[in-house]
């Protein structure tokens, strides 16, 4: 595996900004950021985290910001300052964020102004005792900024017009950081970095205990699998895209961290959702790498000037935390000359825990490739038991990666960690003749129909391949007569329509009878989580409330 040398993420981070200096490392709505400035800027505003607030090492401190340019510099001064980084979706509700600011104990918060609203709903019942305050824009030029927060504060409305008592505000804390430094820490690889919250889509998020030897380790694992990739990016002309949120775990460590690293410059999407505004980025930039999602990718293969952008540096696509639909991938590749590389991880596994290797011949292989170095995977039963050979199970894993635990939840920990390190995911694969991890679907979305086990997997990547269909999910909901029915949620092209009977006539020639959806219904759009993944469980939630408990779902 190759060897990070360094003991902590502060000095990864480092390294990386003092052998590109003067290379442009992040660029933001027109804005930019080198290597240089991100190094000089963190270690100023560590220096002030830790002296002007009084912050020691093992504080946690939340960070609730989008792609922007602030997100790189805080998230560096974090770490090298020996505190604890906690992501925190800009979107929550005042419910979740009370819930993860009090969890957590974080005591400083970095936050976008938009969100200062929720936030200030639940601040006091927190532990919270520094709110440091941006603006989208505060770190594009002069002009700039002042432009793009008017608008965005005058024209869009989404700043709030008062201002959230007691709190520091972004540029002042610039000026007054400047020339700071941290006081000397010895962080080692065997404190905590993150406390990385799972989405909570089974109830009450929990704080995943990521190490910094934990993160550093997955970093090497996937340096060593895109050792050529890495090795071929040149500072100053390599832009790789980064449209996911990067206070999730898979934009964050195989994504911001691991092409920091290389020298690249990322170009950072502070909204995706405005394909818009993100199509005017792409045309300034031809891009070498990109990071997306299957809902993402879908997307943008709809925009004729998407189509139409120069893709002759594109060289790397990656995804990772929802399913590839193959129609999808067949035409990326099409249209981009890019075949999608995809991942496997989890929140707990810092994130990455198997991947495709480049060079694999054709768009879709249907795997995520096989394990990492120095990860081990075991496919068992029920009992925790090893499946026969080609048999599907749920994935456990074991390997340097494997968070700590859950904050200060040690039953919960060991539901899911057992005595001898190994992580059961909760996921059911299996494996190919070569090795490779078939992800099969999520064992609490597995539906039981007549006592034959359906995969909603499977039924979606049939049915996004029929002509108008965009986008798909399917639930399973309780029935009299077989236990549970299939009902099938599709989003259909711009200018479709559907003929259900057509669409159930392919279905049933495609799969075996149990599997062909009871009911389908068609959707404007489908809920997702904030990294564009389907939720199948609001999905199956709105059914099961408009559904009797005695008759079961009909044909539509």
């Amino acid at each position: 595996m190759t060897n990070i040398q360094q003991e902590n993420l502060g000095d990864y981070f480092s390294s990386a900004c003092l052998r590109h200096g003067r290379h442009e490392a992040f660029s933001c709505l027109g804005g930019s950021l080198s290597f240089a400035q991100l190094e000089s800027r963190s270690r100023d505003l560590a220096g002030w985290l830790r002296s002007d607030l009084g912050l020691q090492p093992g504080d946690r401190v939340a960070v609730m910001l989008p792609n922007v340019l602030q997100y790189p510099i805080v998230l560096h001064a974090i770490l090298r300052a020996g505190l604890v980084v906690v992501n925190v979706n800009p979107l929550y509700t005042a419910r979740e964020l009370s819930h993860q600011l009090r969890d957590s104990g974080a005591l400083a918060i970095f936050v976008l102004a938009n969100c200062a609203a929720t936030l200030e709903t639940v601040v006091a019942d927190t532990a919270v005792r520094h709110v440091i305050v941006t603006e989208v824009a505060d770190e594009l030029p002069r002009l700039k900024r002042r432009l793009v927060n008017f608008v965005l504060r005058y024209v869009k409305k989404l700043v709030p017009a008062y201002e959230l008592p007691g709190h520091h505000r972004w540029l002042a804390v610039a000026r007054a950081s400047e020339g700071s430094d941290p006081p000397p820490t010895s962080t080692g690889r065997d404190d905590l970095a993150f406390l990385q919250y799972t989405g909570g889509t089974t109830g009450l998020s929990k704080g995943a205990m990521l190490s910094h030897g934990n993160v550093l380790a997955n970093l090497a694992q996937c340096e060593e699998l895109q050792a050529e990739l890495l090795a071929e990016v040149c500072p100053g002309e390599d832009v790789f895209v980064l449209p996911l949120p990067i206070y999730h775990a898979a934009a964050l460590i195989p994504g911001l961290m691991l092409f920091l690293h290389s020298g690249a410059c990322q170009l950072l999407i502070p909204n995706p959702r405005d394909l818009d505004a993100f199509l005017r980025e792409l045309r300034r930039r031809r891009i070498s790498g990109f990071v997306g999602i299957n809902t993402l990718f879908s997307a943008l293969l709809q925009r004729q000037d998407f189509r139409a952008l120069d893709f002759s540096r594109l060289r790397f696509t990656g995804t990772g935390g929802a399913p590839l639909h193959k129609i999808v991938a067949e035409e990326w590749l099409r249209v981009t000359g890019s075949r999608i590389q995809v991942a496997y991880g989890l929140t707990e596994t810092s994130p990455v825990v198997s991947a495709e290797q480049a060079g694999i011949p054709g768009a879709w292989s249907g795997t995520v490739g096989p394990p990492l170095v120095d990860t081990e995977v075991t496919l068992r039963d029920l009992n925790g038991r090893l499946v026969a050979a080609g048999e599907p199970g749920e994935l456990w894993v074991r390997g340097p990666q494997v968070m700590q635990g859950y904050w200060q939840q040690a039953e919960a920990t060991a539901e899911v960690i057992t005595e001898d390190g190994f992580f059961r995911t909760g996921d059911i694969a299996r494996f190919d003749e070569s090795g490779c991890i078939e992800i099969v679907d999520r064992k609490k979305d597995m539906i039981l129909v007549s006592g034959f086990n359906v995969y909603p997997n499977e039924i979606e990547d049939v049915v996004t391949r029929y002509e108008d269909i965009l986008e798909a999910a399917c639930v399973g909901v309780p029935d009299d007569r077989t236990g549970e029915a299939i009902v099938l949620y599709v989003v259909l092209k711009t200018g479709a329509s559907l003929d259900e009977d057509a669409l159930k006539d392919y279905c049933r020639q495609q799969l075996t009878a149990y599997k062909v959806p009871r009911r389908i219904e068609v959707r404007g759009e489908l809920p997702k989580t904030n990294v564009g993944k389907i939720l199948r469980r609001v999905l199956r939630d709105e059914v099961v409330a408009d559904t009797s408990p005695t008759s079961g779902p009909t044909s539509g």
